[in-house]
């Protein structure tokens, strides 16, 4: 198999050693063109890496859509990535010998799905962000792609998603993929002012296409395993945990 994982960064930074597999890629490369680094860019032939202060990783994930031929096609970030183990060690990275066993049996690997236990995936997000975005979501796809709908209502909710906009899936399934993602991020970009969102706020694809990776995968019954999510950074899981709670019982956003 001719396998390519992305690994989407916006700085230079460790990567894992085999190039035959990992694929770095500088996201956002048309609105930083002075950043130096040996990695490949989001702006080459078909791309949307101007829009990559909205869209974040996926201007890499368009651009592997348009451009890149292989047979599986995956997207890491330079600090998280798919492991047989939970060794915080770039060595201990999914293996080309360990995604082909993988995918004799799958169509798709993910990351082990973030629990949120006490609230919902839809509750999480408008505690989040803003509500507007995601409620058109749901608005395009009951009129768009009504079959979704259902997966859609059930995946908000959840309490647990699989996120990050993480995987790895055969080219047939990305290519069908990125066909109805970009499909509904289009309509919602074209419905929605972000024009007084401040720059978090702005990233408002990336925060969607989270939650319609399940709706995918549900609606179409797509078999997949999960492996383990690896962050190569320490995490102050204190200030995570008081901010998950500030959130939810003083969320910061009303529309």
């Amino acid at each position: 198999m001719n396998i390519k994982v992305l690994v989407a960064t916006h700085k230079n930074y460790m990567m894992p050693k085999d190039r035959e597999v990992y694929l770095p890629i500088f996201v956002g490369k048309s609105i930083h063109p002075d950043v130096n680094h040996d990695f490949q860019g989001d702006n080459t032939g078909d791309n949307i890496s101007l829009k990559n202060s909205s869209y974040n990783e996926l201007t890499a994930l368009y651009w592997a859509w348009k451009n890149l031929d292989a047979d599986v096609i995956g997207l890491d970030h330079y600090r998280r990535y798919m492991s047989l183990n939970h060794k915080k060690d770039l060595d201990s990275v999914l293996t080309k010998s360990e995604i082909e066993e993988i995918l004799k049996n799958v169509d798709v690997i993910l990351p082990k799905e973030r629990k949120y236990y006490i609230e919902s995936n839809y509750s999480h997000y408008v505690h989040s962000h803003h509500s507007e975005p995601l409620d058109k979501t749901r608005e395009i796809i009951e009129r768009d792609y009504p079959a979704y709908l259902s997966a859609f209502d059930h995946v908000m909710s959840k309490t647990s998603a699989h996120m990050f906009n993480m995987f790895i899936m055969k080219k047939s399934l990305f290519n069908d993929y990125c066909t109805w993602l970009f499909d509904i991020l289009g309509k919602v970009e074209e419905q929605v002012d972000t024009s007084n969102y401040d720059n978090y706020e702005s990233r408002i694809y990336g925060f969607i296409s989270e939650l319609l990776l399940d709706v995918w995968l549900d609606t179409l019954d797509i078999r997949y395993k999960e492996v383990d999510f690896v962050y190569m950074e320490k995490q102050n899981w204190l200030v995570k945990g008081f901010s998950f709670l500030k959130r939810k019982f003083k969320p910061n956003f009303s529309n």
